[in-house]
């Protein structure tokens, strides 16, 4: 969301003067620093957004209300929260819009109260930085991806920890079905060029779809049982991000060979029964 044209070194344009905040009509919260996440709160009147520890700029998570003009012609956010301690790594937004669950490099949790900015609770389950969160279809539950191996499962209101998914390397991006509500999760793992290169010279790889590799392939587990039950192959190269289709019935997944693939789910998938 930063803005180029206004840094000095930033070639402009023949014939258009330089951007900034003021010049830029609509633009909400033009900053210097680079913006790491963002989303509408659930009547889509409020846009949260927090910005990296970067180039001497601390982390702030802010909040601007569309509903005001001030607010976006004066680049002036209703609330700005300070994150000194830890910069923050993924944010959603809570039920009713209430509050933002923020995850952490440090791998701590914690809510922010959407009208006051008082952080609401804290906790910290995972050990590393936390890659991604997503919710539930519901918003009473949210799924996060952390470096320490693990996907976890909370409570969205009390930040309860209720599952933990565990893999051989870090998660990139976690995802939960829409349908089914105590049986499937999606999660990928990421996979360094290191070690995907001595996998690349134990398995052979032909060609990218007919790809082999256990570990660039995204997983599903049972939600209740915290046990896997199946792949899909497809991507060459780790794959940084995954999301339900809002029926259920498929699923996108982009990765690192410059891909964004969408993979339909076929009828066995709806008729799987897990054996505990």
């Amino acid at each position: 969301m930063g803005l180029p044209g206004s840094r000095p070194g930033i070639p402009q344009s023949p014939g258009h003067p330089p951007c900034t905040p003021a010049s830029v009509p609509g633009q909400a919260g033009a900053t210097w620093d680079g913006e790491r996440t963002c989303g509408f709160d659930f009547g889509g009147n409020i846009i949260m957004f927090s910005t990296d520890k970067q180039m001497g700029y601390q982390c702030f998570v802010s909040f601007f209300d569309l509903r005001d003009p001030a607010q976006i012609e004066n680049n002036e956010p209703y609330m700005k929260i300070p994150c000194s301690d830890s910069k923050i790594t993924s944010a959603v937004w809570g039920p009713l819009g209430e509050f933002i669950i923020a995850g952490h490099e440090s791998g701590e949790l914690n809510q922010f109260s959407a009208k006051s900015g008082e952080q609401l609770s804290n906790i910290k389950e995972h050990t590393k930085q936390i890659n991604d969160i997503q919710t539930s279809r519901d918003m009473t539950m949210f799924i996060t991806a952390s470096k320490d191996n693990t996907a976890k499962l909370f409570d969205c209101t009390s930040l309860e920890h209720l599952k933990t998914f565990r893999t051989e390397r870090p998660v990139n991006s976690a995802a939960l079905s829409p349908i089914f509500d105590h049986r499937s999760l999606l999660l990928e793992e990421s996979l360094n060029m290191q070690s995907l290169l001595e996998e690349s010279l134990i398995v052979p790889l032909p060609a990218p779809c007919d790809n082999v590799n256990p570990f660039l392939s995204p997983r599903f587990f049972h939600l209740a049982f915290e046990e896997e039950f199946g792949r899909v192959k497809g991507h060459f190269g780790p794959i940084n991000s995954v999301a339900f289709h809002p029926d259920g019935k498929s699923y996108s997944s982009g990765g690192e060979d410059g891909y964004v693939r969408i993979h339909y789910f076929d009828p066995q998938y709806f008729e799987f029964e897990f054996e505990a």
